[in-house]
């Protein structure tokens, strides 16, 4: 057959000399060829991860963190790794988290003026409501502190609409992107942080503002429910994840009280689907007097306040470096409206399957890895990156507060060589984020070589947020999040009803679990760790050895 001739514009081919490596970085970076044969043959014609993520999600999905779907998947995982092989499979406390939830059983019908289902989601960590019961549904829109005078004692034992109604825009735009040339070509050029997180959103400030005054005046008034829309999300898709609790007036964003808490005072929380929501809106400025029955069959789990991250490894045999570490890593825990597949029961599938790939190639070479490769899948990641942050201070170094430097290394510091992370749905890697860890481009660049055919080719010096790769980056050690495209992750999927097995994409998943295979083992068998950041530690320093959380 005559090879397809392709060409490429301009700014592709800069993106590709950018990232693409020379000779001499080739010859300074060995690349192992018959290992790399062997990791592309298990990753993508033998894979076995869209089996791993539908026990995940299908079977032990959601994965609420604290709930017995979570405790389930976890003991499913050391199960399966032992099957495979692995040792030292096991669950490491972390904690205390708090109480654990899970949802039950849920309904919620309009009942007058007209009849009808309603799209919904009650809150993680809500209350439940016995039922059906029937309440007026109202709307609570004060505009000034004045207007809140106006619904003292009028709010007991109703449903308040807490929101205003959102308007939508037809989807005219595919709501499913990859990455092109041009903004992997942005990538390239980017420095310093990932500035897309909406706690800096102004718009979103100030939501947050409006929102826990009117909680604080909800909290008095004990209305039967609060619904709300959400900020995004429609043709039925919507997105819901923990109920909020009344912070004081001068609190932060992070300073906001925990629904799981235990002794925390929650109102029942609802987010309905977007076209439901502005209906009962519309109906009641109408002038009609809305009606509806709801009924949330909750259980609450207070026996045991503690949470796990799971682990489990093969160990390295090299006299020398044994004992140190290459750890790759996903967040185990999920939202609860749907069953957790993009977030992140792909990133758990992926490096689940990234440790069976090994276990095959290392078969096959008729040896073992001269340093210990260790999976650790984290909970408490929705809440706040908790359980790869307690792993990272019981193991690498004492941080007292998030963004400060660390106070303590510990022994083990000394002994990771790197972190991997994968975190960003269903969308095949395109490349890593460096974290501003220039030393190791070149490095990088050599294992990246042999899948230039599977789209990875792209490097970035710049960082990305909200993965847990940045518990071990505040460590100053080497951790990293791979670049991955878009697809409809933040539009259809994340923390949604619609974070489900079919919207993964098999082939991405066999892509991405074969490229971090194939970097594991290099890191595995690298003659040295990989090149660190300079570290700023925060006084005193000193070495411990023990750890705490």
């Amino acid at each position: 057959m005559r090879p397809t001739v392709f060409r490429l514009p301009l700014v592709a081919l800069l993106l590709i000399l950018w990232v693409t490596p020379t000779f001499a970085q080739m010859a300074e970076e060995p690349v192992d060829d018959r290992a790399v044969e062997l990791i592309r043959q298990e990753g993508l014609e033998e894979s076995e991860v869209m089996d791993i993520l539908s026990w995940l999600t299908d079977v032990h999905g959601p994965r609420l963190t604290g709930s017995p779907q979570l405790r389930a998947a976890s003991e499913w995982v050391i199960e399966q790794s032992e099957a495979w092989g692995l040792k030292n499979a096991h669950m490491e406390a972390w904690g205390p988290f708090g109480r654990g939830w899970a949802l039950n059983r849920f309904a919620m019908h309009v009942t007058a003026p007209v009849t009808f289902p309603v799209l919904a989601y009650p809150k993680a960590w809500s209350p439940g409501i016995d039922g059906p019961a029937a309440a007026e549904v109202v709307i609570f829109n004060p505009e000034s502190d004045e207007d809140f005078a106006t619904y003292e004692g009028k709010l007991g034992g109703k449903i308040v609409l807490l929101d205003e109604p959102r308007d939508l825009e037809e989807p005219f735009e595919p709501l499913a992107k990859r990455r092109d040339a041009d903004d992997l070509l942005t990538l390239v050029n980017r420095s310093g942080g990932d500035s897309r997180s909406y706690r800096s959103n102004p718009d979103m400030v100030r939501r947050f503002r409006i929102q826990q005054q009117r909680l604080r005046f909800l909290a008095d008034e004990k209305p039967l429910a609060i619904l709300d829309v959400g900020y995004k999300g429609d043709y039925g898709t919507l997105f819901s994840s923990s109920a909020s609790v009344p912070a004081p007036p001068d609190a932060s964003w992070s300073e906001r009280p925990s629904a799981w808490a235990e002794g925390a005072d929650v109102i029942p929380q609802i987010t309905l689907a977007v076209e439901h929501y502005n209906r009962l809106y519309r109906l009641i400025e109408k002038g009609f007097p809305v009606k509806a029955e709801v009924m949330l069959d909750v259980a609450f789990f207070d026996d045991d306040p503690m949470e796990h991250n799971v682990l489990a490894e093969i160990p390295g045999t090299d006299a020398q470096v044994g004992d140190e570490v290459v750890m790759l890593g996903a967040h185990l825990d999920s939202w609860h409206a749907g069953t957790g597949a993009t977030d992140n029961g792909a990133g758990s599938a992926v490096m689940m399957e990234v440790m069976r790939i090994l276990t095959e190639t290392y078969q096959a070479l008729g040896k073992q890895p001269r340093r210990t490769i260790r999976l650790g899948l984290w909970t408490g990641e929705e809440q706040g990156l908790h359980g790869s942050r307690a792993y990272v201070n019981d193991h690498f170094a004492e941080i007292p507060g998030w963004g400060q430097p660390p106070t303590t290394l510990k022994p083990e510091h000394e002994k990771l060589s790197a972190y991997y992370n994968l975190d960003n749905g269903t969308g095949k890697i395109r490349g890593v984020y460096l974290q501003e860890n220039e030393a190791v481009a070149p490095i990088f660049r050599a294992w990246l070589a042999p899948f230039s055919d599977l789209g990875a080719a792209t490097l970035t010096l710049s960082d990305t947020g909200g993965t847990d790769h940045l518990a071990f980056d505040a460590a100053g050690l080497p951790g990293f999040q791979f670049i991955q495209d878009h697809v409809a992750y933040s539009t259809r999927t994340h923390h949604s009803n619609m974070d489900v097995y079919d919207h993964v994409i098999a082939d991405d998943l066999k892509q991405a679990a074969t490229i971090i295979a194939s970097f594991v083992y290099h890191t595995a068998e690298r003659a040295e760790k990989l090149p660190r950041k300079a570290l700023e530690m925060a006084e005193p320093q000193s070495t411990s050895v023990g750890g705490s959380n």
